[in-house]
């Protein structure tokens, strides 16, 4: 199983993965760990991360990037509507009423979802994680701002869905980070001591965020956050940009604000230049050549004047910081170090606006970048059973209050109440209890819509289905389920009718202050509810309710006579089925054609690519063989077979930039394939002619060897004594032979001309040199046989005969072990062998 952690950012990705036992932040093919998040469309293919960044200025209508703030939100949105003319791309509402990204895809305007274009870059991600683990990747960890509303984490989910991920978590991004900080620490207080708080301030190119969590052995609970959504980096390059529109305007009379690709690039010199003002306190230039109409501009500023520029936005980092510590209700005394991460945090005026709010030095121990992206990976190792990861408890929170809503047919008209207060513990479930005679609908949504980020507060519609009377025509008990799960996404999850049944045993009725005979509902609240644990449902605690009732009721009995016992009360549960509408929430048939789409958008991009590259293949052949042609390979072409190949080279290049820019990918195959044909010829007679001189070296080396041989034969040495004068006879001659047809083969091939194919090939001589080898070395390398050691040769029989002429009698028994009288292993070898075969 793939371990996968994903940073989903504004401008950058990060793709954090488990693997040889620790969390590494792997690189795209550009080698670089930052994967823009950017998408563009072009006339037959999709551009996704790095490549699609470098065309943010040449194709800038169709680039998109931040769309990450669309996600869950109408077209109509106020919030929406006011980015809309700020964008360089166009948006447009779907068919469902959000928000789409209209672009020129395929020659044709196409609108895509939010969901879809995201679904796209974590396609781009998911290929990075596939080609770092060498493994499909399905399940991963994806991270979100902590402010993030139920529509939009929705929204992010149905997008890692079309991508093919199983999302096992949506994980707020200062949880993340919280968790990379703290589940390799080793000092950490025991579970029952107190808890120690550590603040963490993350400043991104598009959201300030802020959480206080506690932090025991082996455990994380998040006390509270606190963020400003729209204050990001982006402000910072906003104030930039203003600066130097209004100077440009007075300096070169240009208005840049009506030119789309120059205020991109503006906007890309502008977030240079902020990076640049945060390491030096100088004067620092700013520079673009042929910025419009022709003409370069210049400007200069120093960190000084950025930060007093900036001062209003300065004055937005204190404020949330405040309000984190009054919900968690801590002091700054409380808090044992502030960790800041985010690329914004790097700026000097945040950094010491943070510092002199807690009072204290800001740590910086995690990487700004990295770290969501690792905090992911290592909640993907978590929950994934391919992984044993030390115990680590987490728990988070709620950011926004949730309430419930229905018709209440007791009071004629809507009751309501909250279920999980801001801050709420989660992943949590609670059980509800209501008393209904016909299916009825609960309506969830956000109770403080002036925290909220998001101009509708409505979660979703649940209804309750299949809900009938008891058969003595009261009101049934229904148990609703409600849970805020691991994604932070409220849920009406499972629903129960209690049907009761009268049986003919008697028993003391138990009955709460609540359930009365008309048609009412009892919502059980946190007041009365056991509470388990954050991982497991809060169950329904009544007994506090039967006591009350119990209690009352014996006090009034106790003067009077004992009344008639009344039948035990016996009660079926019958699931319900439940209709859920979230808000926004995209339909199963609509998923699953997104699902369908991206397929074939995947498949398109690969046939685009395989058509580039085989393209690529015909303009690179034509570079090279045209630089070889009067280079290496000059001395092996003819001159009539130079130009004629100079010629067609020259014909393919203009053919390449004006018809044959846009080809199928078997016309460049088959383009490449002419050009081979003739121009494999005089690269082989290179090839041949670089090494023919080393096999014919190779060659002349193992005549001169087996020619050595046979003249030592002839000398008579000892150690070919054993050989047969037939057989080195033949060694002789065929030796002799090789040595002929290598100086006839050598003075051939001197008197050809190197412009024509060679009269013999490499192949020929190695082949030449094998067939040698393999008839001469059996011959050459017969071994000598084995002479049997007479015993008085050796040092274990000190009384037999040196003259080695007798041989000892011990010997002929095969009872006897010939190591004991010999001491020599090989003669035990040579001589029990046989006695064996025998047996």
């Amino acid at each position: 199983m793939s371990v996968v952690g994903f940073d989903v950012g504004f401008m950058n990705c990060y793709v954090a993965v488990a693997r040889a036992g620790g969390i590494e932040t792997v690189a795209n093919e550009y080698s670089d760990r930052s994967t823009p998040a950017c998408v563009s469309f072009g006339p037959r293919n999709r551009s996704i991360g790095a490549a699609a960044k470098s065309q943010v200025v040449t194709n800038c209508k169709n680039t998109v990037q931040g769309f990450k703030r669309f996600h869950g939100r109408a077209f109509s949105d106020p919030y929406v509507q006011c980015l809309k003319n700020s964008l360089v791309y166009d948006i447009a509402q779907m068919p469902t009423g959000t928000t789409g990204i209209k672009v020129m895809y395929m020659e044709e305007e196409k609108v895509f979802s939010i969901e879809q274009v995201t679904a796209m870059l974590l396609t781009k991600l998911k290929e990075t994680a596939e080609n770092a683990l060498k493994k499909p990747v399905a399940d991963c960890v994806i991270s979100v701002p902590c402010y993030y509303t139920d529509a939009e984490r929705r929204s992010v989910v149905d997008a890692a869905q079309i991508a093919g991920l199983n999302c096992l978590r949506l994980m707020n991004e200062t949880t993340a980070v919280a968790l990379a900080y703290g589940i390799y620490k080793q000092d950490l207080p025991a579970p029952e001591e107190k808890a120690r708080n550590v603040v963490f301030v993350d400043l991104g190119h598009s959201g300030y965020q802020t959480s206080v969590c506690a932090f025991n052995k082996g455990k994380l609970k998040v006390l509270a956050t606190a963020c400003d959504p729209e204050l990001g980096g982006k402000d910072f390059d906003g104030v930039l940009v203003k600066h130097f529109c209004e100077e440009f305007s007075k300096k070169y009379k240009l208005d840049v604000k009506s030119k789309p690709r120059a205020l991109v690039r503006l906007y890309q010199e502008c977030e240079k230049l902020k990076k640049l003002m945060s390491a030096n306190s100088s004067d620092l230039p700013l520079n673009i050549e042929c910025f419009m109409n022709d003409i370069d501009v210049s400007g200069k500023l120093n960190r000084g004047h950025f930060e007093e520029m900036c001062a209003d936005i300065l004055a937005r980092v204190e404020p949330p910081l405040q309000s984190l510590l009054e919900l968690a209700k801590l002091k700054k005394e409380d808090i044992y170090a502030v960790e800041i991460v985010g690329g914004a945090s790097r700026i000097p005026a945040v950094k010491e606006r943070i510092s002199k709010f807690f009072g204290k030095e800001l740590s910086t121990t995690l990487n700004a970048d990295e770290a969501v992206a690792r905090g992911c990976a290592l909640q993907c190792a978590i929950l994934s059973p391919a992984f044993k990861v030390r115990e680590f408890s987490i728990t988070d929170i709620v950011p926004y209050p949730i309430s419930l809503k229905w018709h209440s047919a007791a009071e004629e008209g809507v009751s309501d109440c909250e279920v999980f207060h801001k801050n709420h513990a989660a992943p949590f479930s609670k059980v509800l209890t209501f008393y209904r005679k016909e299916p009825f609908s609960l309506e969830a949504y956000y109770n403080s819509p002036n925290e909220l980020p998001y101009p509708d507060p409505t979660i979703g519609q649940f209804m309750i289905q299949k809900v009938v009377p008891q058969a003595s025509g009261e009101s049934s008990k229904v148990k609703v389920k409600v849970r805020v799960n691991i994604h932070g996404i409220f849920s009406v999850s499972s629903a129960s009718l209690v049907e009761v049944q009268k049986s003919d045993e008697t028993e003391e009725p138990m009955e709460t202050e609540q359930a009365t005979a008309k048609d009412g509902e009892v919502l059980q609240t946190n007041k009365c509810l056991h509470s388990v644990d954050n991982e497991h449902q809060i169950t329904i605690f009544a007994s506090v309710y039967r006591k009350k009732a119990c209690l009352g009721k014996s006090e009034k009995k106790s003067d009077q006579p004992p009344q008639a016992k009344k039948p035990k009360v016996k009660t079926k549960v019958l699931e319900l089925p439940i209709e859920n509408s979230p808000q926004w929430q995209l339909a199963d048939d609509m998923l699953n054609l997104f699902v369908e789409n991206e397929g074939k958008m995947i498949m398109q991009d690969k046939l685009e690519k395989e058509r580039n590259d085989a393209k690529n293949n015909v303009e690179e052949y034509v570079y090279d063989m045209r630089d070889k042609l009067h280079g290496m390979l000059e001395k092996f072409v003819s001159e009539s077979d130079r130009d004629a190949l100079s010629l067609k080279l020259e014909d393919t290049e203009n053919w390449l930039y004006e018809d044959g820019e846009d080809q199928p990918k078997q016309v460049y195959i088959d383009k490449l394939a002419e050009l081979k044909k003739l121009g494999q010829p005089i690269q082989e007679r290179y090839t041949e002619a670089e090494e023919r001189p080393k096999a014919f070296e190779e060659l002349g080396k193992q005549i001169q060897q087996y020619m050595k041989f046979v003249e030592a034969f002839k000398m008579k040495e000892e150690q070919y004594d054993h050989l047969d004068e037939a057989d080195v006879s033949k060694v002789d001659k065929l030796a002799s032979d090789a040595m002929i047809w290598m100086n006839s083969a050598m003075n051939q091939q001197s008197k050809q001309s190197l412009t024509v194919d060679p009269s013999v090939k490499v192949k020929d001589i190695q082949a030449k040199t094998r067939e040698l080898f393999s008839a001469c070395n059996p011959i050459v390398t017969k071994p000598k046989p084995k002479v049997e050691l007479p015993k008085e040769d050796t040092p274990a029989d000190q009384n037999g005969p040196v003259n080695g002429q007798e041989k000892p009698q011990e010997e002929a028994s095969p009872d006897k072990g010939t190591a004991e009288n010999t001491g020599n292993p090989t003669s035990e070898t040579t001589e029990k062998k046989p006695d064996m075969d025998l047996d």
